[in-house]
Formats: C-alpha cells, structure tokens, sequence
C-alpha cells in the first residue's frame, strides 16, 4: 500500500504485503461465505489469526495496515455471511481482528520477563489492564463465563497491541504508513456509507432487523443511520474521523485529499456528533502550532465548506442541519438528558455500585434496560466506583500524556497523534473508547505518540517480534 512518502518496511521472505493478504480474506470470505455457510465463520477467525502471525513478520507498519483493513470490512463481512448462514447473535466472525492484533503478544511477554522489564510509559496499559482483570473476576464469580471471556477479549487485545507497539515501532513510520492505508480505504467506506443511506443493501437491511441496536435508525431508505462497512456509527464515525485527521495532516500529495470527500459525507449520515466534535477538535488542535497551522486553515475551511454543501445541495440536508441544530439545545437535547439519567440510575444503584457488576451487562436493545454511553458510566458499572476512578484515571493520563509529548516534539507526527489524543479526551465522557474495535483506535492511535522512542525511551526501541 504505497501513495506518497512511505518509509520501506521490512519484507524480507514474504512476498504478499499484509493489506493485501488482509484484502484477499476480506474478500474471499464474503464471496464464498454463501458456499460456505456456517463454516465461513471460524474458518474466518482461522484466517485472521494466521493473517497477524503472517504481517507482524514483515514489521509493525505492514501489521497496522493490515489491521486498518481487517478491522473497517470484517463487520460487513459478517453481514454478508449472515445473510445466508443465518444471523450470529454472538458475532463469532468479529473475533478474527481481535485475535490478529494479539500476535506480537508472545514477544511483548518475553520483553516484560526481561530484565529491563516494562517502559514507564507502559503504566497506564498495565494499569487499565489491572482494572480489566477486577472486572473479569467478577464476572467470573457471578458465573457469566461468556461475558467475562468476551469483555476480557475486547479490552485486553487492543492493550497488549499498543504495548507492543511503543516497544517496538517508530511513531513516525506508523503514522506515515497509516496514511496511505486510510487513503484507500476512506474512500471505499465513505462511498458505500452514502449508498447505505440512500438504499441499504440486503444484508444491512437484514442486519439491522435482527440485532438490538437502536442507534442504527431504521432499515429504510434515508432512515439508516450510516455505519458503512462497521459495526455501528459510532466505530464508523470514529475510525472516520482518525482517518480525516491522519490523511489530512500527512505528507501526502494535496490533490489526493479529495479522495476523502465521501467519507466525510458519510460520517456526516451517521450522525455521530461525538466524532463530529472530536475531529473539529483535532483540527482545532494543530491550529495552535506552527508547522501545521497553515494546513490546519485549509482543513478548517474545506470542512466547513462540505458541511454547507451537504446540508444546502444534499436530499438529505434537513437532517444534517436539524443534528448540528441539536448541538446547541444543551438540556433539552434527548441524548443529553439519556446520559444525565444514566448517572442518575448509577447512584441510586444498591452496593453493586461500589464495587461494580463486571461484564454482566443487559443487552440495550432490551425493554428497561439502562444504556452505556460514555467511559465514566461504563467503568462505574462495570469496576465501581473506586477501581472505575482508577480506570479513567489512567486513561487521562495516557490521552494527556499525547498532548504534552506533542508540545515538546513538535514534529508534524507527534502533532497528528496529539491531534487525536486531544479527540480522545472529548470523547471519553460520551463514548466507549476502549472496547473492541474502539479500543484498538484508541490505543494505537491515541497512545501511539508514547512509541516515539528517542524521545521517551532515549535510545532505540525494543525488538519483541
């Protein structure tokens, strides 16, 4: 995957680049998934797990390419494949990427029995990771082995991946192998999102019909709630609104931004304002220095220029301009008010408020059932409210930590990353942010700044692979 600058990666014996590889199961899985029916599954999960072992091998920028992949069409896969295998309610399909980015992990624990043991940067991971482990234990003592073992999946994997990452990766490489991987699959995303709004596609249709997700809208044209190729438009939005800032920033050719127009039309049918406020922030942020200020004014510009265009040229434009209409309602905003009576809920809650519930969550799609939006809701529920405090602590931190790297470097790289840290901070109240594909986002985008290894490890990084 090569547009522009890209530093060489390490290829050495393997021919095949791992996004293509990651293309070829993506699309093979979908196209055969029919003949296969069930089987299609695991055989896919298989398939991720060898995919991991098979980038990691030619270095941390290839994996992260093929992992940009994996994690933007493994969910439209899924629907394809339920499609004609019948729906999953488990999601066993969406397994695959979480075990993909695990396959540095056998190395990270030969880096932490080392005598050297863990970088100081590494604190918050293991910390978060501690506060993961409470959680899963009181899963367990409830006897809720299934959420125990898929809340531990979610969290765990995106930790040990960005762990290894600042072990071993060079900031500047990953970021400038991110981009032209966004660049490809931005465009790819934003056309099919705008067409899912316009006609949704079977398998969408019969996605949404099935799973109890009521944030996707309803399964009619110019009802849906654009969440592309992913999970949601909220993973959609996310993964979006990383990728504007990335390509946006990055030393690509200017001609090519415009490549990225679609996917900003769609991430504005998603009506994701969280996002939609995270990356305006971004923008914000490189705003305030000097090497990117300039480009920084002519994203700001362009973005508001597609916000017009959408909302005044656009079948859809009433509804884009009724969402941003909704930003500055405050209190009377609906889903405002849902999150304000979701700490309401918390603290009238008996002692499982203390100490937390673990994974054990009701289904939202649930009649009754409380929603969880937002990292201080969930740590509160999930670890209570002391470990929980503990959590989102460490989570500041390392968004923080981001930032202030990004003041002292000054580098293009380390203000993209400090960028998205920035982002990250907004969205950690209104959003979950370390969960599934959400806290791979986060964790190696967000965090990734601390991989800078001259600058925090004062020498060259780990090899763990």
């Amino acid at each position: 995957m090569s547009v522009g600058a890209v530093p060489a990666f390490r290829i050495g014996i393997w021919p095949l680049p791992g996004w293509l590889a990651a293309a070829a199961l993506i699309v093979g899985t979908a196209v055969l998934g029919g003949a296969l029916g069930g089987l299609a599954k695991p055989l896919f999960v298989l398939g991720c797990a060898a995919l991991g072992w098979y980038a990691w091998q030619q270095g941390a920028a290839s994996h992260l390419q093929s992992m940009l992949v994996l994690f933007a069409f493994a969910p439209f896969v899924r629907r394809v494949v339920d499609l004609s295998a019948g729906f999953d309610q488990s999601g066993l399909l969406l397994i695959g990427p979480m075990l993909a980015i695990l396959a540095p992990a056998p190395g990270l624990l030969r880096l932490l029995n080392s005598s050297r043991g863990p970088s100081p940067v590494m604190v918050p991971l293991l910390v978060v990771g501690g506060c993961v482990a409470y959680a899963t234990a009181l899963s367990i003592m409830q006897a809720d082995w299934m959420s125990a073992a898929s809340g531990a999946l979610k969290w765990t994997a995106p930790l040990i991946y960005a762990a290894a990452l600042i072990a071993h990766a060079d900031r500047d490489e990953m970021v400038q192998a991110a981009a032209p991987a966004f660049l490809i699959i931005l465009p790819i995303i934003g056309i099919y999102g705008i067409f899912q709004y316009v006609d949704p596609p079977s398998w969408d249709i019969y996605w949404m019909q099935l799973a109890s997700i009521p944030s996707v809208g309803q399964p009619v044209p110019y009802g849906v709630r654009t969440f592309s190729t992913m999970n949601g438009p909220a993973s959609f939005a996310t993964f979006t609104a990383i990728g504007l800032i990335v390509v946006c920033f990055s030393r690509l050719r200017w001609e090519l931004l415009l490549l990225v127009c679609p996917a900003a039309f769609a991430l504005l049918l998603s009506s994701y304002r969280t996002a939609w406020i995270s990356l305006a922030v971004g923008i914000l942020f490189c705003l305030l220095f000097n090497t990117t200020r300039r480009k920084a004014g002519f994203i700001l510009v362009g973005t508001v220029a597609v916000v017009v265009l959408a909302a005044t040229l656009t079948p859809f434009g009433d509804m884009i301009s009724d969402r941003f209409a909704s930003l500055g309602e405050g209190a009377k905003d609906g889903s405002a008010q849902e999150r304000m009576d979701e700490f309401v809920t918390l603290w009238n809650m008996p002692d499982s408020s203390l100490i937390g519930s673990g994974f054990t969550t009701t289904d939202v799609g649930s009649a009754g059932a409380m929603p969880v939006d937002g990292m201080i809701v969930a740590c509160w529920l999930m670890m209570g409210i002391v470990v929980g405090l503990v959590c989102l602590t460490a989570l500041v931190w390392a968004a923080l930590t981001t930032l202030w790297v990004a003041w002292q470097d000054g580098g293009a790289e380390a203000i993209v990353i400090g960028a998205l840290g920035c982002g990250a901070l907004v969205q950690l109240p209104l959003a979950n942010i370390t969960s599934g594909e959400n806290g791979f986002f986060f964790w190696t985008f967000a965090v990734l700044l601390s991989s800078a290894p001259r600058f925090l490890h004062g020498g060259d990084a780990e090899t763990i692979s």
